[in-house]
């Protein structure tokens, strides 16, 4: 009879799937961060309690560097931002973006930051960034979103009705300055580029936003089919080199396993049109990257709430689905090997409370918890195509979860067994699963959401 139990206890113990161990889990709130105070100390609490093991901070160009070239640097924010999410054991990752003050354009007679930034001075800031905080810093993001023409112009010239691109050219410039001057004050730095919103349009005027793809394809210089350009911006042409990609999958309406209609934009349900990309670029030798096939870093991904965004808000209901469903969906690539919340609280609104900010948080302006909070640090998805049930413990409490199953009309729930996690806390099993019947699992005292197989 013991050796019969001992049998049957081992079956329910199944081993972690045969899958590379899933990303790390990262936050990005330069807002609540940067402000400092105890509203700052509440939060980095609430991530370390959360398991987050890295915080995205901005190293923003015009907010450290002086109004003119002789001007003094203002580090302190950025040092006490770093200080106190260092001192919770979290690891800060740093994204060194302009805009950068006016004098560092090369057009600064249009009085646009932005227009234009100077390769040379932002790979002095850039090493000035890495020999600050190098000893406690090892991964570096170059620039934030350079396809949106809110970070970088002119993102296109056009002449008449044709318009060529621009801003892929001038990033393909900065990260060539960048790159080498962040190695060389900090041995150990690992520097991504990319970066990229997940969504644009087509070139109209010399602010339309680049669709990612279509930005990727000018950076390495080929045309639509990846044959080689070699006139114009790309004459010369010198390959970025890269450690990894960075990428925002942002959905904004639609769900995690919805592909976005246009070719070139990207979501974080067809994350493989990214990772095709690359790799042509990296084996056509246009992209320099230190691996063959460079590893994915999703520095943002958020989902924004109605209320209060009425616009380009979801329900506090979905929200909370899909951040689950989200996760699950960057688990499924292993080239994903971050995946960070954007935001953790909202941004304030304005214009009679109607637009502007983000309002992505798993918490209110006024700090009250959404539903999303309470399943943020146990997400749980039921893949029904693939036969498959998968979650995280993100604090990593446990090496086991208990896997529960109700049928239909059952008032109980039913133990149907023990899975083991990987050292991120994922874990997953591909069975059978009952029509009609809901699952959940059960880990460190806590239970996650229950989803029905229909």
């Amino acid at each position: 009879m013991r050796l019969l139990f001992a049998v049957l206890a081992s079956l329910l113990i199944l081993a972690a799937p045969a899958h590379a161990a899933g990303p790390e889990l990262g936050i990005a709130d330069d807002r609540l961060l940067l402000a400092g105070g105890p509203e700052a100390d509440k939060a980095v609490l609430e991530w370390q309690q959360n398991g987050i093991q890295n915080v995205r901070i901005y190293a923003l160009w015009s907010r450290i560097a002086p109004n003119s070239p002789t001007g003094t640097y203002e580090w302190a924010q950025l040092d006490h931002a770093i200080d106190r999410v260092t001192a919770a054991g979290i690891k800060p990752i740093l994204t060194v973006t302009g805009p950068g003050p006016l004098w560092v354009s090369r057009r600064s007679e249009r009085g646009e930051p932005r227009y234009d930034p100077d390769p040379k001075l932002f790979g002095e800031f850039a090493g000035m960034v890495a020999a600050r905080y190098g000893a406690r810093v090892d991964r570096y993001i170059v620039w934030n979103e350079p396809n949106l023409a809110g970070w970088i112009r002119p993102q296109a010239a056009c002449f008449g009705k044709v318009c060529n691109s621009v801003a892929p050219h001038l990033y393909r410039d900065l990260v060539a300055a960048s790159y080498p001057a962040i190695h060389a004050a900090d041995s150990n730095a690992q520097v991504l580029i990319g970066t990229m919103s997940s969504r644009g349009s087509k070139l109209s005027n010399e602010n339309s936003n680049h669709r990612p793809l279509a930005f990727l394809r000018a950076l390495g210089c080929v045309d639509a089919k990846f044959k080689k350009l070699s006139s114009g911006r790309c004459r010369n042409f010198k390959p970025a080199p890269a450690d990894g990609f960075a990428f925002h999958p942002h959905g904004v309406l639609a769900a995690p396993e919805k592909v976005f209609p246009a070719q070139d934009d990207v979501s974080i349900a067809s994350l493989s049109r990214l990772t095709s990309a690359l790799d042509k670029l990296s084996n056509a030798r246009r992209i320099k990257g230190t691996k063959r096939k460079l590893d994915l870093y999703l520095d943002e991904f958020g989902y924004q709430t109605n209320p209060p965004d009425k616009f380009t808000g979801i329900t506090l209901t979905q929200q909370d689905q899909w951040l689950q469903r989200a996760a699950y969906q960057a688990w499924r690539n292993p080239r994903v090997k971050l995946f960070a919340q954007y935001l953790w609280v909202d941004e304030p609104r304005s214009l009679n409370n109607e637009t502007g900010g983000w309002q992505s948080g798993v918490r209110f302006t006024d700090g009250r918890a959404k539903p999303s909070l309470k399943h943020f640090a146990m997400p749980f998805a039921l893949d029904a195509a693939r036969g498959r049930l998968w979650g995280q413990v993100r604090t990593r409490e446990t090496r086991t979860v208990t896997v529960q199953r109700r049928l239909a009309g059952a008032s109980s729930w039913r133990t149907i067994g023990t899975r083991r996690t990987d050292s991120q806390g994922y874990w997953s099993w591909t069975t059978r699963l009952t029509v009609g019947a809901s699952y959940r699992f059960q880990a460190a005292g806590a239970t996650s959401a229950a989803l029905k197989r229909r």
